[in-house]
């Protein structure tokens, strides 16, 4: 006689048990088909089924301890990149403070010296916070602060102007989600120049949604797939960038998901944040 295969029953546990996404992919676990569990989740089908994936993939590892190689080889690749992204503001220290150090330096060119040299180092600053708030969201190790802000003081805050007021609440840390505001509308402005760039939220049942919709001259499929690479190198001045790597991670951490959508004349950048479980949150900040 053949053993009977108990169902499987997902039990209730710690680990983010009220992750809009996590919650999705257990009912898919569960027995429920992912057409139905992405339509009631407002959720693309392909992400849902990719989460899944995921969710599989990393057990599989955790429970065979094998090593993730993919995240091996970018864990190296960043690394190799933030290294070469060191180099050019310590490079401009290091030449302004040989130069001061020989004596060569006229007194009357001593204040500007000092304002490349300060702005060489606020570089390196401004770099090295940004990796560490990537590897935080990146290990899970991030504090995310959640209050209720009027999307419309969201917008303000990260210097942007819908054209149309949002005063529905976004749950979310307010000075992280700024961050991943701005670095949207950041890759949004891309060369080629676009002819329009404009901002935008809604809420669904599910997600608080924001939108930067780019008009013009599309971005390259390079362009596109390498706006999510950590430190990618850009193809024109502008050096090494985080694009939007930082952003989706935190995105990620507040239990959301990004991503794109282009045509021949229309770029969409979305990032969507779970709104709360009752759908009521405290009283708004920013209205």
């Amino acid at each position: 006689m053949r053993d009977q295969v108990t169902p499987l029953r997902l039990l209730p546990g710690e680990v983010q048990a009220q992750d809009t996404r996590v919650v999705l992919v257990r009912e898919v676990l569960a027995g429920e088909s992912v057409s139905c569990v992405a339509g009631r989740g407002d959720v693309d089908p392909v992400v849902l089924h990719r989460w899944v994936q995921q969710f599989v993939d990393a057990g599989t590892r955790a429970v065979t301890n094998a090593p993730d190689a993919q995240a091996a080889a970018q864990r190296d690749r960043f690394l190799a990149a933030f290294a070469h992204e060191l180099r050019t503001p310590l490079a401009v220290g290091r030449g302004w403070l040989d130069v001061i150090a020989d004596g060569d330096l006229p007194p009357q060119q001593l204040d500007s010296v000092m304002g490349r040299l300060q702005k060489a180092y606020l570089a390196l600053e401004n770099r090295i916070n940004d990796v560490e708030l990537l590897v935080a969201a990146s290990l899970g190790r991030l504090t995310i602060r959640r209050e209720a802000v009027a999307a419309s003081a969201l917008f303000e805050a990260s210097g942007l102007h819908p054209q149309s007021p949002s005063h529905h609440p976004a749950f979310v840390d307010p000075d992280l989600f700024t961050r991943v505001l701005r670095d949207m509308w950041g890759a949004a402005n891309l060369e080629p120049a676009p002819s329009t760039v404009q901002v935008e939220s809604h809420e669904t049942t599910t997600w608080t949604e924001f939108r930067v919709t780019r008009t013009g001259s599309p971005l390259s499929p390079s362009r596109l797939q390498g706006l999510f690479e950590p430190f990618d190198l850009d193809d024109d001045t502008s050096g090494i960038t985080f694009g939007l790597y930082l952003a989706r991670a935190l995105t990620v951490a507040h239990g959301g998901v990004m991503g794109l959508e282009q045509t021949d004349e229309t770029l969409v950048l979305w990032a969507r944040v779970p709104r709360p479980a009752n759908h009521s949150t405290p009283p708004m900040k920013g209205t």
